[in-house]
């Protein structure tokens, strides 16, 4: 069984959906009145994702927690919403993995260092750093954008990616913030679920790229 928080959102839908094809058994956690926006074949529980009493009996019995709740399309002013979303729903998701003993937690991340983003990369690098203070058997996945629905403005972008990564000293920044599909991320989060790791790995940027997602496998006291 697979837990879901913030499985009716931009990844989290489609990765549902992908998820009950590759024939796992999903929960996902949805708030009093939404439960109508869960995937099919989805079984959905209500609760609250910054209260981890509100779902924490849920979990039991998951082999997996994914956690994908996260401020919509975040953007540098946004981060009293960063603390008080991303984060505090990170917050409670581990708990709720700690209380239920789940094997392995999937934290959906973000690429850093970075020159922009200060404050929702100070969150999520907090929420990493907790989550290996737990002692969980993680997935972290830190893409930098995710291109989509709604989301291809960056696009734009990519010929000045291609003229960093032809820069020897602008190279490895341009790759570790480069830009991935929603395509490639459900197949990375999908890939995450079926590969745990011993301890803790990491899928940065260029691995979602490289496929078939090849992590970088760390000890739990590595960043």
């Amino acid at each position: 069984m697979i837990f879901v928080t913030g499985g009716t959102g931009y990844l989290g839908r489609p990765l549902v959906e992908e998820l009950v094809r590759l024939g796992h058994p999903v929960r996902v956690l949805v708030r009093r009145g939404s439960e109508g926006k869960a995937p099919a074949g989805a079984e959905t529980v209500t609760g609250d994702p910054l209260d981890a009493a509100s779902f924490a009996e849920d979990v039991r019995g998951c082999h997996t927690l994914i956690q994908l709740v996260g401020t919509p399309k975040p953007a540098p002013w946004k981060g009293a919403e960063f603390r008080a979303v991303d984060r505090e729903s990170a917050y409670a998701s581990v708990a709720a993995a700690q209380a239920a003993r789940v094997e392995h937690f999937v934290y959906l991340s973000v690429a850093h260092p970075a020159p922009v983003m200060k404050s929702y990369i100070e969150v999520r690098r907090d929420c990493e750093a907790l989550l290996r203070a737990s002692g969980l058997r993680a997935t972290v996945l830190r893409p930098w954008y995710v291109l989509g629905p709604g989301h291809w403005w960056p696009w734009a972008l990519k010929p000045f990616y291609a003229l960093g990564e032809a820069i020897p000293s602008m190279r490895e920044g341009a790759r570790r913030l480069g830009l991935v599909t929603r395509a490639e991320m459900i197949a990375a989060l999908a890939w995450a679920v079926e590969n745990p790791p011993d301890e803790w790995q990491v899928v940065d940027v260029p691995a979602i790229l490289r496929g078939p997602y090849q992590s970088t496998t760390l000890p739990s006291s590595a960043s």
